[in-house]
């Protein structure tokens, strides 16, 4: 059954979206670029609740989505690029950056770059090769509605996400994901990192949640009452630690071991799967600290 599991988690990580960088490898720099340059970029755009944003994130760089009252969407982004000359900072400039695909209620925000050939051959075929190498990443902020579903493709970096209730997907080449939900249908899929799963309410008000990642570590937070039922999976190497204390056997399936669960927490509801290829996932009880 380890084989089956193992062999569909390899699968699904084979179909995640991932971004153009992890594909193409460039040849390593005899040395780092002599001059950085970082400039900001700001756009605000009307967005009604219900509906999605997709973001495509750069080769590296953070992601802080955040929910908030307004009907609108608000996009901060710092973007960094490494050069030798002020004249190749300004040719990186001109591609390195983002751009909004606007629909009725779906907003795309899409990091173009050196990173992906199409677009390369598209708008800039005599762009100087000696350039395509160059290190560069966008470090994104967005406030979203409340109530907005999310589709996020990131590359290597942190990821934040809390206060967002809707249908969240996201995906990552190399991340630490802190995540902040209390709702909606939540399903993660990193290939090397962190996941900081904290659930603030007693009932996830939504389908559930599924954590998927090939290595690294799941800690998952739960509050004192929480209610739900817990699936949680070791497919190769590494263990599971509950130090919740609150979690019972599920009929005739429990804690079965230390490399899985099959749990209920309380009086049972949504459903909540971690899956880890090799290494540790944590079930504990949420602290003061971690509620802030």
């Amino acid at each position: 059954m380890k084989a089956v599991c193992l062999f569909a988690f390899i699968f699904v990580l084979l179909w995640v979206p991932i971004p153009a960088n992890s594909q193409q490898k460039t040849p390593p720099l005899h040395r780092p670029p002599q001059l950085v340059r970082t400039t900001t970029r700001h756009e605000v755009r009307r967005f009604g609740y219900g509906g999605t944003l997709t973001l495509i994130g750069a080769p590296e760089g953070s992601v802080i989505i955040e929910g908030w009252s307004r009907s609108e969407v608000d996009i901060s982004a710092e973007i960094q690029l490494r050069a030798d000359t002020e004249q190749d900072l300004d040719l990186l400039a001109a591609v390195n950056t983002f751009v909004l695909d606007e629909d009725t209620n779906h907003l795309q925000v899409l990091s173009t770059g050196t990173h992906d050939k199409a677009f390369m051959r598209t708008v800039a075929k005599k762009f100087p090769k000696t350039l395509l190498g160059l290190p560069w990443k966008i470090d994104y902020r967005i406030r979203v509605p409340l109530s907005t579903d999310l589709e996020i493709n990131a590359g290597r970096g942190p990821v934040s996400i809390a206060g967002v209730e809707g249908n969240i997907r996201l995906s990552a080449t190399e991340s630490e994901a802190n995540l902040k939900v209390s709702g909606g249908t939540l399903s993660a899929t990193i290939a090397v990192g962190k996941v900081n799963l904290s659930i603030p309410v007693r009932s996830w008000r939504g389908v559930g949640a599924e954590v998927r990642l090939a290595a690294g570590e799941i800690n998952v937070e739960l509050p004192p009452g929480f209610n739900g039922d817990i699936n949680a999976d070791i497919l190769r190497s590494g263990h599971i630690e509950d130090t919740y204390g609150a979690l019972a056997a599920r009929m005739t399936r429990g804690v079965s071991g230390p490399n899985q669960i099959r749990a209920t927490a309380g009086a049972g509801g949504a459903s909540f799967q971690f899956t880890v290829g090799d290494g540790t996932i944590y079930i504990k009880k949420q602290t003061v600290e971690s509620k802030q």
